[in-house]
């Protein structure tokens, strides 16, 4: 079993939960050295003045926050530090929101809260009264001389601790997106829902692979037993024609009709996606008929 890399408590009113932190996902990157291409040997990356060119030793380093071209606030180590969060093993929950209200873009990093000693009772006390409730407590904790905010819900049973990003961090869309202005169809918004409705299933996590790392995995194993790779170029695609989208429309829904009827192995998920399709064009008749 892993270890714990915080611990601490849950309080909420008068209430104190001993709790243990663990991490709740584990990223698979490939990680890569940079090497010599002559004789192979790895590179060290040094620090150099941008002045002199010559390596600054860590004694020599401050921090500089800059304010201008070449302008700088020198900050010193011990004033950062007067300013961190106090170390704290509290976890403070300050609301109890509805999860639907937390937009998923607020969402950072998950973990595990595990019930510390003694504390089996009080953590499935507070479980079983946010799945009545349906809510999730809004709280703040200090790990490692850094403040967060975070979510917390039970999840099959445990509670389930989401850092969060703080108000001012999330952009509202239109400062990024500038949308030009048009019109759609009703009938392009109809078949639209149609093919949404085939294509709807049940989450399966396990269907989706990170396909890219498997492909460079296999290679660098081929690599590793001497067996030679050939690389072959890249296709170029073909720029498109602009097709009628209701054409287009058509025929994604026609080839995912053809999808959900592939075969026994279909039908839980495809099954749902052709009762979907006969409700919706069900409705759709009754609509026009009327």
């Amino acid at each position: 079993m892993p270890r714990a890399m915080w611990s601490g408590s849950i309080s909420f009113g008068l209430v104190n939960i001993p709790v243990k932190l663990f991490i709740a996902t584990k990223e698979h990157r490939i990680q890569f050295h940079m090497l010599n291409d002559q004789d192979k040997s790895r590179l060290q990356f040094k620090r150099v003045s941008s002045s002199s060119g010559r390596e600054v030793h860590n004694e020599h380093m401050v921090k500089g926050y800059e304010i201008g071209p070449d302008q700088y606030v020198i900050i010193q180590q011990s004033e950062l530090e007067a300013l961190a969060p106090k170390q704290s093993r509290m976890i403070e929950i300050k609301d109890f929101v509805d999860i639907s209200e937390i937009d998923p873009l607020y969402y950072d990093k998950g973990y595990y809260l595990a019930p510390g000693e003694h504390a089996a009772k009080p953590y499935k006390l507070l479980v079983e009264a946010m799945e009545k409730t349906k809510r999730t407590a809004i709280a703040s904790f200090v790990m490692r001389e850094k403040e967060y905010l975070c979510a917390i819900r039970p999840v099959n049973g445990v509670l389930c601790l989401e850092t969060m990003h703080f108000g001012d961090e999330v952009l509202d869309a239109q400062e990024v997106i500038d949308l030009p202005s048009v019109k759609v169809d009703d009938r392009e918004v109809n078949m639209a829902e149609k093919l949404i409705d085939s294509l709807t299933t049940d989450f399966d996590p396990t269907k989706y692979k990170d396909e890219y790392r498997e492909r460079v995995m296999e290679m660098i194993e081929k690599k590793a037993k001497g067996e030679k790779i050939v690389t072959q170029p890249p296709t170029q695609e073909k720029p498109g024609r602009v097709i009628n989208l209701m054409a287009a429309l058509e025929a994604s829904l026609a080839e995912a009709r053809k999808g959900a009827g592939g075969g026994a192995g279909a039908a839980n998920g495809n099954g749902r996606r052709s009762r979907h399709v006969a409700h919706h064009e069900t409705h759709h008749r009754r609509r026009k008929s009327a």
